[in-house]
């Protein structure tokens, strides 16, 4: 079957076609944008790609056409494909369909953190010897893709609540019906999908819907929003986790850097590892991919020692270069609450050096001013702060990050927040860029210039 997949970049749709071709079908697609790593990473599975969303792409008759949630009613490709009566379907759809049938699905939803403990889950298990599939909105380190078939029945999703489709408004996890389910943590996001807080729950209710009971729900027994969720109904077995004592799965630091940790189960089992990432935000990521593992036979012990071998996520606080003793991340932060939680993580693991933060608010929700009374507090425990400002961001995004003072350093150029850090940062500094784009290369280019300027 030829399959053609349209904005086939994304890292969902990537998955998609990487798992499409793994399957024995030919895959081709299109974007409006083309680029590395996704592009690198199909185009050497053998799938073409088509730069635009032209209509003429479409004279190769496709069997079907798979339709990404980027894609519009007014583009070419897409008036096009309605014209000619051709078959199509959404990702979450031919997901659903031709991969996640009669496979054990491990699905994690919530506003963060969803990556990381879908990689942990996932590696676990393949430590374990289990072989899973898996499908991440990101890339993990141990795998180095995002996406594969497995050679058993597990198979981990990263359940994301954005819709679906131009023609399915639903949630994307709607369509998995997963057996066991990792819920982490709810807060109001995508702000241009979901107008309150009460329709982003309606949506995770209807994916409490579909978990048999049979299945397991593993819950972040620290979140509010999430027991609302529950108690709107609930028909399968719950084990909540957290940091705190009064949950079935727990873990804690025990060191003050947060190398090492401690984790404990029901029934009194319990280990203790050292691990390469930190923050308490990923400490609570590894508790539930603990509990999430043990549905599949994992033992506490067994998942520690997975742990300590786990390498993170591209783009998760991802270490890119050391230069003159600068170092320097990237990260995909972009929610007030991510922020200062990997703000806090870094000022714990580096006690004495300063943390710098370049920052480039580029989702729709931050674009809206939703976030502009939190965005300051998220920022104030980095010592210096360089903030892009997007030319389609309110009026009054400057004024709500007034709280910063003079640790706030505001650009509309790149190039000029380049020339800026360059000059202001000192060997020893840990240096984060946050952004879920490309931050116009602005973190490659410092490197440049630090390579250049610092080296010597």
């Amino acid at each position: 079957m030829h399959i053609h997949i349209l904005g086939i970049c994304g890292t969902f749709m990537g998955g998609v076609a990487a798992l499409a071709r793994t399957a024995g079908h030919k895959v081709t697609g299109c974007d409006r944008n083309v680029y590395p790593p996704m592009s690198t990473q199909l185009r050497k599975l053998g799938i073409e790609i088509h730069e635009g969303v032209d209509a003429a792409q479409l004279d190769v008759n496709p069997d079907c056409v798979v339709v990404g949630n980027v894609m519009t009613r007014g583009i070419d490709v897409v008036e096009a494909m309605l014209d000619r009566g051709m078959p199509y379907q959404s990702g979450p759809q031919w997901l659903a369909e031709n991969v996640l049938q009669d496979r054990h699905v491990l699905a994690v939803a919530g506003t963060h953190g969803k990556t990381t403990t879908a990689s942990m889950l996932a590696w676990i298990l393949e430590d374990a010897g289990l072989a899973p599939g898996f499908l991440i909105g990101g890339i993990p380190a141990n795998f180095g893709v995002s996406a594969r078939f497995g050679e058993s029945p597990w198979f981990v999703v990263e359940a994301d609540e954005y819709d679906t489709a131009f023609f399915d408004k639903r949630a994307k996890f709607v369509h998995y019906r997963p057996r066991t389910l990792v819920l982490n943590n709810l807060e109001y996001d995508h702000a241009d999908i979901y107008k309150d807080m009460d329709a982003i729950l309606w949506q995770f209710h209807q994916l409490m819907r579909t978990i048999p009971g049979a299945g397991r729900i593993l819950l972040n027994g620290a979140d509010d929003n999430l027991r609302q969720v529950v108690d709107q109904g609930c028909w399968t077995p719950v084990e909540t986790f957290s940091t705190a004592d009064d949950t079935e799965w727990g873990a804690r630091f025990t060191d003050s850097v947060e190398r090492h940790i401690g984790i404990r189960g029901p029934g009194g089992q319990s280990a203790e590892t050292r691990w390469q990432v930190g923050g308490i935000h990923n400490l609570e990521n590894a508790i539930a991919a603990v509990a999430a593992a043990a549905s599949a036979g994992v033992t506490v012990e067994q998942s520690a020692a997975a742990l300590a071998r786990f390498q993170g996520v591209k783009r998760r606080m991802e270490r890119t270069a050391t230069v003159a003793d600068i170092a320097i991340y990237d990260d995909f932060a972009h929610h007030p609450t991510a922020i200062g939680k990997s703000i806090r993580s870094m000022r714990r693991r580096y006690p004495g050096h300063r943390v710098l933060v370049a920052i480039e608010p580029r989702c729709n929700t931050m674009k809206m001013g939703i976030h502009k009374d939190t965005l300051a507090e998220s920022l104030k425990d980095a010592d210096i702060v360089w903030m892009y400002r997007p030319d389609d961001v309110g009026d009054d995004f400057e004024a709500s990050l007034q709280p910063l003072g003079d640790k706030l350093r505001m650009f509309d150029d790149y190039d000029q927040l380049v020339d800026d850090m360059s000059r202001r940062v000192l060997g020893g500094d840990q240096v984060v860029f946050m952004s879920n784009g490309g931050f116009g290369s602005a973190r490659q280019t410092l490197t440049a210039v630090l390579q250049r300027t610092r080296s010597a």
